[in-house]
């Protein structure tokens, strides 16, 4: 069965676009091992706090999660060193709220228009918006028909902010001391080159 895909999604009210197509393997692989949630009233202890969660994976994985991630890394090498198409990685967060607090994106079944898009650039159908961290749709890009979701709407959940993203990246580096031994190199540098980006 041919893969097309990896999506990884998180729960974040602010900060993270509603979806983001990773430019390449190795930033794929960064964007998931930094995946992080916001606790809610379901979790015990504080609500709001951003929990790391590496690729959905962490109260799964039942060794080194350093070496989970090489493990992918690895991988995408070995896919392309056998010349086989790499799947394209994706993330998404379908929980942005306004200022009101309230969900900005409304989920469940208009959720399947950011499918629609991801399927779209995998047929080279869709262009997409590079930024610092990939490659997001532009309005125009998703089907709006049946829905009345603005274009100022969607900015509010697509949109980048480079003080809060300079934050993140402080809580990655937080990540990264954890996960030090045996943390891949590539991870780090990746980091590093997102950092330069959104400083210039």
């Amino acid at each position: 069965m041919p893969i097309d895909a990896f999506i990884f999604g998180g729960r974040r009210s602010t900060t993270v676009p509603l979806v983001t197509e990773a430019q390449d393997w190795v930033q794929g692989v960064y964007m998931a091992a930094t995946m992080g949630s916001e606790t809610t009233a379901a979790a015990g202890g504080q609500q709001g706090v951003v929990r790391r969660d590496p690729f959905a994976m962490l109260p799964f994985t039942g060794y080194n999660m350093s070496d989970y991630f090489q493990h992918w890394l690895s991988l995408g090498k070995k896919l392309q060193a056998s010349g086989a198409k790499l799947p394209k990685i994706y993330t998404t967060n379908w929980f942005r709220k306004g200022e009101d607090g309230k969900f900005v994106w409304p989920g469940y079944g208009e959720n399947m228009r950011v499918l629609k898009w991801m399927i779209d650039r995998i047929e080279g159908k869709a262009t997409g918006t590079q930024h610092v961290f990939g490659i997001s749709p532009s309005y125009e890009e998703l089907n709006w028909q049946g829905l009345p979701f603005s274009a100022e709407q969607f900015d509010q959940v697509i949109s980048i902010d480079k003080k809060a993203w300079q934050k993140e990246l402080e809580l990655h580096h937080e990540l990264f001391q954890q996960l030090e031994h045996r943390l891949p190199a590539e991870l780090k540098a990746t980091k590093a080159q997102i950092e330069q980006k959104l400083a210039a």
